[in-house]
């Protein structure tokens, strides 16, 4: 991959990751809620999970999706329900330590497995890889854009949950965490009225 290509897909990783999204809210919001450690499974999932799908679309999956428009609406749809009972969640949610609920961040699997019925991420998998996959060579092509996104990924992740373990003084009052709370929720439901809005083809 010339060295132009690469600076221009890093600079695209960095735009797609770093800004609010659902990934970007959730660890956020577990940061602030259940501190840094315990969200360090979350950071993982998405650090590895995204750069996993990312390959996998790559090297064809992305012609299934691409070709099939059930299966398309049907992980736009999903999707979009999933995003909205977690933004629900969310806005619900309280301060774990003071609720009495049996309450817990994601593990290493479920954000991992989030990627897969996250549509943004669909969305950003088969645009990215349809870019920069070359056709010459498709496997190593997508071995480089899926290690671009594991280190953007990771970085992204890490700083937007600290952001929110460094919220967590602030938020000592229930109001304070309450709208800190609406506002994660917010910004995956502006992300679903995106998706519901984008071509996902």
């Amino acid at each position: 991959m010339p060295l132009d290509v690469l600076l221009s897909l890093i600079g695209i990783a960095v735009a797609a990751a770093w800004t609010p999204g659902p990934n970007n809210a959730l660890v956020a919001s577990s940061g602030a809620r259940f501190g840094i450690r315990r969200t360090i499974p979350h950071i993982i999932g998405i650090g590895v999970g995204f750069p996993i799908m990312i390959f996998c679309v790559a090297i064809g999956l992305g012609q299934i999706f691409q070709q099939s428009a059930v299966l398309r609406e049907i992980i736009r749809y999903g999707g979009i329900v999933l995003l909205l009972f977690v933004a629900w969640n969310i806005a619900r949610a309280g301060d774990p330590t003071k609720n009495g609920k049996n309450t817990r961040p994601f593990s290493f699997v479920q954000a991992a497995a989030f990627q897969w019925v996250n549509p943004k991420a669909w969305v950003m998998a088969i645009g990215i890889s349809a870019q920069y996959v070359s056709s010459d060579a498709p496997v190593f092509t997508a071995l480089i854009v899926s290690t671009v996104f594991l280190v953007v990924g990771f970085g992204s992740a890490s700083s937007w949950a600290m952001f929110g373990a460094v919220m967590q003084h602030w938020l000592g009052s229930n109001n304070r965490l309450r709208i800190f709370n609406f506002t994660m929720a917010a910004l995956i439901v502006l992300s679903v009225f995106i998706i519901f809005f984008a071509e996902l083809a």
